[in-house]
């Protein structure tokens, strides 16, 4: 099947504002009579949940955590980008546009590039209206900095937490709407299944974490704001409780999964300490601003301490490799760049799996109190973790999954194939094609919860005439009892090895056959060893307690049994694509300075894969990827 993004016609540019001078309506007395489930209450959830019941619609919003507040969106550290131009250096909606298209690789769909390049400006100030303390210049306007793929400053931040004060933000807006009583707040709920209906979604199932009750709740539309599934190799810079469950789940009724191996490796992350550690720690890209990459030039030195190695001996490889943006070169090439150094025995640290991220030349050109103002805080996280002060000694980073630009395919609207089912932020697939820019994923999230998923779901509740479903009728009962089925099935194996031992063994094999760089080999490699492990763990894992009470041992059965079946079709989608773009490396289609090949008389289009059953070969449909205001070209950061 060929899929069409259903994106309006007309010039690039004029597109957004065409769509939403002709979409449907619905009168203010009709939006009372809808119901819209929002799961997920980060970012994007949170402000679709806000906006949509401002706008009159009665709200039903989930989330597992026992406050929206805990969203793993409160990690992001390093900002926000907006096409302001405050800095008066050359910036514009277009030149955000193409440097997003090009930093994803040109595998991105170009009319919702250029929506959110032009929603980013409205963003900035919805934030700042609400409150959120973005950085300010001496004079009392809102600072910048640089992020990679850039050359201008565009990147709003709160020094190293901007995703924890406009998640505060966003959290006031959707507090508002729940004291109103036109959002009713479902904590501590985990979505474990999609209600379908003729075709359309009409609801979901949870399993309340609190008592272990499973219930089907039904409404008009659903709009799926879950985040990403980077926990699939279990090492990752996301929370630990972050899982594909949800998309997962909507993917088995029906709903294409699309790019699922593009998967971005950040490569500024405190380096792995040991087999058992939980989770990796993100150092913001920001700190590339001021922080310079290096590696001792000889294998010899890597023992020593960094303050001992003379200028003349270090490789400041970024610098030397890519002139034009140097330290702040895109998320996957310095990744690559920092892998080939400690391949190459250069590595410093234990086992050799880190490069340097050095301070000291920012300290002595504006001192220390001025880098302290701007990053102390992510200086207190590493001294915290590592024991090391950083104003002293270079930070060691290396890279780590970091966030998944493959999801649920969506079209302009932000609609799945499934009539119904709407998919915002992290969750779906649209904006980034195969690398995403740093401060880009706020951007996406806090556009679609604001300002497009307002102005699209209309057009569908407008016109849809499927009515919502009691909580009682024949769809939602199934779905309940399907997902109680399974809950008894993985509480009743009763085996001997424990559900994070599967979870290890599961994220060892995803980093080392389809991390940073696949091959051929390798991902056949994995696609006979998943299939043997998911039947190990259905047959020997132990999920302690029972269904019907707190129990975190099932929570977790339950996500990494997920991870097992989306693993594969990672892997296949890696398989399958024979080529190098953005995150997704396959080192059979390199140039011969190393970097990506693209194939795009081959390769040109999103891939969408259709659920067939556990086990059994999934339809691929795709997406043609058509440019029209840029030029595909090899893209180049030197």
């Amino acid at each position: 099947m060929t899929l069409n993004g259903n994106v309006p016609s007309g010039p690039l540019a004029n597109q957004w504002s065409e769509y939403i001078r002709h979409s449907k309506l619905v009168n203010p007395a009709n939006k009372r009579k809808f119901e819209i489930i929002v799961v997920g209450t980060g970012l994007a959830g949170a402000s679709a949940a806000a906006t949509l019941a401002e706008l009159g619609y009665k709200v039903k919003a989930y989330c597992y955590h026992d406050s929206p507040r805990r969203a793993h969106s409160v990690a992001a550290q390093g900002g926000i980008n907006a096409a302001k131009n405050y800095q008066n250096d050359g910036d514009s909606v277009y030149r955000l546009f193409y440097d997003t298209i090009k930093g994803g690789d040109f595998r991105a769909r170009e009319s919702n590039v250029h929506r959110l390049a032009e929603v980013s400006v409205n963003i900035i100030d919805q934030c700042a209206a609400q409150g959120v303390p973005f950085a300010r210049e001496y004079g009392g306007t809102l600072a910048n900095r640089s992020f990679g793929g850039a050359q201008v400053s565009r990147t709003f931040y709160a020094r190293g937490q901007t995703g924890q004060q406009l998640l505060l933000g966003a959290y006031q807006a959707l507090s508002r709407q729940i004291g109103l009583g036109a959002v009713q707040m479902f904590t501590r709920h985990e979505m474990l299944d999609l209600i379908v209906v003729n075709g359309h979604a009409k609801g979901i199932v949870t399993r309340n974490l609190a008592d272990g009750e499973i219930k089907a709740h039904t409404a008009d539309a659903v709009v799926l704001a879950t985040g990403g599934y980077g926990n699939c190799w279990n090492l990752s810079t996301y929370g630990r409780q972050s899982n594909a469950t949800a998309a997962w789940r909507a993917y088995k009724k029906g709903a294409f999964f699309a790019n699922p191996c593009y998967v971005q490796i950040h490569p500024t992350c405190i380096p792995r300490s040991g087999d058992y550690q939980s989770k990796l720690t993100l150092m913001s890209e920001s700190l590339r601003n001021d922080g310079r990459v290096w590696v001792p030039k000889r294998k010899e030195d890597c023992g020593k301490n960094p303050n001992d190695i003379a200028e003349a001996d270090r490789d400041y490889y970024l610098e030397r490799k890519y002139p034009s943006f140097g330290n702040l070169a895109p998320r996957d090439i310095s990744s690559r760049a920092a892998k080939e150094a400690c391949d190459d025995g250069r590595g410093v640290g234990p086992g050799g799996r880190g490069v340097y991220l050095d301070f000291s030349e920012a300290i002595q050109r504006l001192g220390k109190h001025k880098v302290e103002e701007r990053y102390g805080n992510l200086f207190d996280i590493y001294k915290e973790i590592t024991g090391e002060d950083a104003y002293q000694v270079p930070m060691r980073i290396y890279p780590a999954i970091h966030y998944t630009m493959g999801g649920l395919w969506v079209d302009y609207s932000l609609m799945s194939n499934v009539p119904g089912l709407f998919v915002l932020g992290e969750a779906n697939f649209s904006d980034h094609g195969a690398n995403r820019l740093g401060a880009s994923a706020l951007m996406q999230g806090l556009s679609d919860g604001y300002f497009v998923i307002p102005n699209t779901i209309n057009n569908y509740l407008a016109t849809q005439k499927e009515k919502r479903p009691a909580a009682d009728s024949d769809a939602a009962v199934r779905a309940a009892n399907e997902v109680r089925d399974g809950v008894k099935k993985l509480l009743a194996i009763k085996g001997k090895r424990t559900v994070s031992d599967f979870h290890r063994e599961l994220g060892n094999l995803m980093w080392e056959k389809c991390g940073m760089a696949r091959d051929k080999e390798g991902l056949e490699y994995a696609l006979r060893e998943i299939p043997k492990l998911r039947e190990a763990f259905w047959r020997d894992v132990n999920v302690t307690g029972e269904g019907e009470e707190l129990n975190q041992a099932l929570e977790k059965a339950g996500r990494v049994a997920d991870f097992l079946e989306l693993a594969e079709l990672v892997c296949k989608d890696a398989l399958h694509r024979e080529e190098s773009c953005g995150g997704h490396f396959r080192s059979e289609h390199q140039t011969d300075d190393g970097e990506a090949l693209r194939h795009d008389d081959k390769f040109a289009y999103v891939a969408a894969w259709e659920f067939k059953g556990v086990g059994t070969e999934p339809d691929l449909h795709q997406e043609p990827l058509n440019y029209e205001e840029v030029k595909l070209a090899t893209r180049s950061y030197k």
